[in-house]
This record gives structure tokens, C-alpha cells and sequence, in this order.
């Protein structure tokens, strides 16, 4: 519910704090911000350039991750955050399941999720009793306030070095996920899917240098067996969704190979 996560958040039009006036959120110079029936808080501040991932992607990654093929990024996650309390806030959250993975790892931590897809807060808003959701764009000022955060989660998601920076805690932890080298190789070589990009590295290190430090990096990877079914659900959930037709695809088992890299980043 967004309840626990209201201390920390702020009117994305002037950085007032907010208070809930049952389906909504209003700050004192009595900018509104509506609530929608799944629960998750409208916190754009306005028309959104973009709208994230489509209803089949985020059925597709639920199906995927209740499966348990990816448990081993949230363990990996909840372990980085056992115990804190604070504010824990999932950037780009899709379904939620990080988020409440790791709040079950931290039983005194509140959750956030920020996106965009709409898909996706519909269930990230259910995600955990401790979790709530708002519609927000990571590359905009982020409706919350200045060293909030205990933790950050970035999960195969925008990173906004500034932004993040601005609402961790001087003692928080910035966690970061991205796709190894060879993340789903055996998956993008039969569908011809979008490769991992070869400079994702130095991207990711160029959004966030002069404003973290890297604590440590770690790669984690499992060989997944999936049948022709979680195969296409697997290649539905990528940003190959948005250019290949996944349900013309050719159906047939494959073993995968599952490789991210978990950085952990402290504040500069």
C-alpha cells in the first residue's frame, strides 16, 4: 500500500510534501494527484513521453518470474538489503516481485516501485502489503525527498545517476542489475532477438560515475531448462517484444543461460 511509503514522497509539481485524501494525494499548495483503483498513485506530473511495457510483456514477465527462473536475482537483491529498514525504492519495478522479495528480507523497510506501464503497477500495487506503486518517469525529478532512500534497486531499468543520488541516504545502497555478455545467448541466437549491447558497461558506468562508488560486483548465472512455452514467454518479456511477433515464433525446449551482473554502489 502506498500508506507506508507517503512519509518519503513529495508533489511532483512544487516538492511539497504529501497527504492521502482517500483516493488521492494532495500536497498544501493543493496540487492532486489521483489514485487508481488498483491502488498504485498517479505521481507524473504530467503527460508521460512514453508508456513503458505493454499488457502482454508484463503477463508474460509475471508468468516468467512466478516460475522461479529468476529467483536467483531476487536472492541475490533481498541478501544486499536483509535486514535494513528505511525506504526501499524499486526503479522501474515492473511486476513488483523484487520489491517483495526483498521486503520479505527486511521486515522493517517500507517499498516503493516507480514506473511508467501502467500494466505494471496494477500488480506491483498488490506486489507486498508493505509495497506501494506510482506512476512516475525515472528521467523527470523523482516525487520523493531528498536522502529518503535506504536502498535503490535497479533492475534492468533507466539508471538516473543525478536523481538517484539526490534521494539516497548518505549511508544507503544503490543495487544495480544488468544483462552479462551472454544473458539469454541460446534464446537470442535461435529467435534472432536483440543482442546484449557490448558497451551496456560502459553506459552504466558513465550514467553513474560522479555520483556513486563502486562497492563490488558480482556475476550470477543459472542454466535454465524451459519448455516451448516459457521459451516464448521468456522472449515476450524483452524489449524484442516491442519489434518481433513472439506468438509466430517457433516453439521448441531450450536450455538458457541466465547471466546478470549485481553492482553494489555507494554514495559518493
Amino acid at each position: 500500500m502506498i500508506d507506508g511509503a507517503l512519509p518519503y514522497l513529495v508533489c511532483p509539481v512544487c516538492a511539497g510534501p504529501l497527504e492521502r485524501r482517500d483516493r488521492a494525494l494532495r500536497c498544501s499548495n493543493g496540487h492532486n494527484f489521483d489514485m487508481a483503483k488498483q491502488g498504485y498513485a498517479d505521481l507524473s506530473g504530467g503527460r508521460l513521453p512514453h508508456t513503458g511495457d505493454s499488457a502482454e510483456m508484463i503477463a508474460d514477465r509475471a508468468d516468467f518470474l512466478a516460475a522461479g527462473h529468476y529467483d536467483f536475482i531476487a536472492a541475490a537483491l533481498a541478501e544486499q538489503a536483509a535486514g535494513l529498514d528505511g525506504l526501499v525504492l524499486d526503479a522501474g519495478t515492473g511486476t513488483g516481485d523484487y520489491l517483495a522479495r526483498v521486503l520479505e528480507a527486511a521486515p522493517d523497510a517500507a517499498g516503493l516501485g516507480l514506473d511508467v506501464s501502467k500494466p505494471a503497477l496494477r500488480r506491483a500495487a498488490r506486489a507486498h502489503p508493505r509495497a506501494g506503486a506510482a506512476l512516475a518517469d525515472l528521467w523527470r525529478p523523482l516525487p520523493l525527498a531528498d536522502r529518503c532512500t535506504t536502498v535503490i534497486m535497479d533492475v534492468f531499468a533507466p539508471r538516473n545517476g543525478p536523481e538517484f543520488r539526490r534521494v539516497l541516504r548518505p549511508d544507503g545502497l544503490l543495487l544495480v542489475v544488468t544483462p552479462a555478455a551472454d544473458h539469454l545467448g541460446e534464446l537470442i541466437d535461435a529467435y534472432g532477438l536483440i543482442q546484449v549491447d557490448p558497451e551496456k558497461a560502459a553506459r552504466v558506468s558513465g550514467a553513474l560515475d560522479g555520483f556513486f562508488t563502486l562497492d563490488g560486483s558480482a556475476t550470477h548465472r543459472r542454466a535454465m531448462t524451459l519448455t516451448a512455452a516459457e521459451a516464448r514467454t521468456l522472449a515476450g518479456m524483452t524489449p524484442s517484444a516491442r519489434h518481433v511477433p513472439v506468438a509466430d515464433l517457433p516453439a521448441h525446449d531450450l536450455t538458457v543461460t541466465a547471466a546478470v551482473d549485481v553492482a553494489v554502489y555507494r554514495p559518493r
